[in-house]
């Protein structure tokens, strides 16, 4: 290995501080950005792109691309000699979508990877296309998420509890009344299709150094990667090139990442997305899962296609600097971009690195902000490091070929 070990020590620095307001801003920006599957952009382009644009120094390239709204910031583009880093987070969102609408003015939906009973009630914004210029997009708000109408129309094991509400009940209301109501709603060119976002921007929460609201996931990738791109630039590195990496298509199987990364084939991935507060997490307890808490520090994930040898420098950069870091684990798959490589079927070092939130995939997903501190500053630290091996010539892809862990040579215990 090619590090030391040091004693672990707790240490002050900006993970332990609260998040400023200015910060705070600029990650409500990113959260808010309408970003559905597919439709990236509005986070990408409309808001990330800028920011590169002004962080980046002279010799950085931004790369774009055909088939999707992904984003990489590039350190040093065109050398291949440097080893190369891609930390990736993804602008998608989960979001639902027009699948019908009724002769009553009801727009029946489809809730894609939201639990049906997190929706009933909630405002959203309905994006659709101008009838008369295919490709202009337009917004309609005023509407919530419906299923059962009042509790005088329910079954009586929906009023109990021991019934649940399936997705094929779940309808946008948008009020419609009067004559042809359906034909009003087709003449605004609402179809099959169109996406449908929570309306709820993240506000601070109510115990300190926490927030809540919808699409932390995977907002706070982005904002890691962001604010990691705007430290470097602040103070660059000089042995390895950083991918600052925006994808899309995350939420339906990662194939964003994978083209991306198949076309760059950096040495390292690490992709940066939320995990679970499973300490907090409701009838879990019986399951035994790995302790995880929100407030507690970052997160690493081992197992699966993980580097062991990646995250040994990861836990070593983040020890060396205070920074508290939980263990994951997972089994064949990490269920984040970390996977690019394995998906697009070439040679990585690849970890994944998380924060603990409550309530995935809700409209009040909820986190603590020194958990992302703790990841952006983790991961600055480890790529430092990288950066200061081998007496100031920086990392090689030989460390990663001759450092794989030989469970034949340990010690006894």
């Amino acid at each position: 290995m090619a590090t030391k070990k040091t004693a672990n020590k707790k240490k002050s620095g900006p993970w332990t501080k609260s998040m400023p307001d200015q910060q705070f801003d600029f990650m409500r920006e990113i959260l808010s950005a309408p970003s559905p599957i597919g439709l990236e952009a509005a986070m990408s382009y409309g808001v990330l792109k800028p920011f590169f644009e002004d962080i980046k120094l002279p010799h950085w390239d931004i790369h774009q691309f055909k088939g999707n709204a992904s984003l990489i910031l590039d350190t040093d583009p065109g050398n291949d000699d440097k080893p190369s880093v891609m930390v990736i987070g993804h602008a998608d969102k989960i979001r639902m979508q027009v699948r019908h609408i009724g002769k009553d003015g009801k727009i029946w939906i489809n809730c894609d990877s939201f639990l049906p009973c997190v929706l009933i009630g909630h405002e959203v914004s309905l994006f659709s296309q101008d009838p008369e210029k295919p490709g202009s997009y337009r917004v309609i708000e005023g509407g919530t998420i419906e299923a059962l109408g009042a509790i005088h129309f329910s079954e009586v094991p929906h009023r109990t509890g021991d019934k649940g509400i399936k997705p094929e009940m779940l309808y946008l209301e948008l009020q419609m009344h009067g004559d042809k109501p359906k034909e009003a709603l087709e003449e605004l060119g609402i179809k099959a299709g169109d996406p449908i976002l929570f309306n709820r921007p993240i506000k601070r929460g109510f115990s300190e150094d926490t927030f809540y609201g919808a699409y932390l996931d995977n907002g706070l990738g982005c904002f890691t990667v962001a604010e990691l791109a705007k430290q470097v630039a602040e103070n660059p590195l000089e042995n390895v090139r950083m991918l600052f990496t925006i994808a899309t298509h995350e939420e339906i199987g990662r194939f964003g990442a994978a083209a991306i990364a198949g076309e760059l084939k950096p040495d390292v991935i690490i992709g940066v997305d939320v995990n679970h507060d499973y300490d907090a997490a409701p009838g879990m307890g019986s399951k035994r899962p790995n302790s995880l808490a929100m407030g507690k520090g970052c997160t690493i994930t081992t197992g699966a296609i993980t580097s062991d040898y990646l995250n040994s420098l990861f836990e070593q950069a983040c020890l060396d600097a205070g920074i508290p870091v939980q263990r994951d684990m997972s089994g064949r798959d990490t269920g984040t971009d970390a996977m690019a490589a394995a998906l697009a079927g070439f040679d990585s070092a690849a970890t994944s690195i998380g924060f603990p939130i409550r309530n995935m995939h809700t409209i009040s997903e909820t986190a603590h902000t020194g958990d992302v501190l703790a990841a952006i500053h983790g991961i600055e630290a480890t790529i430092r490091l990288m950066d200061s091996m081998n007496d100031g010539s920086g990392i090689t892809r030989d460390d990663f070929r001759n450092n794989h862990v030989r469970l034949d040579q340990v010690e006894s215990v």
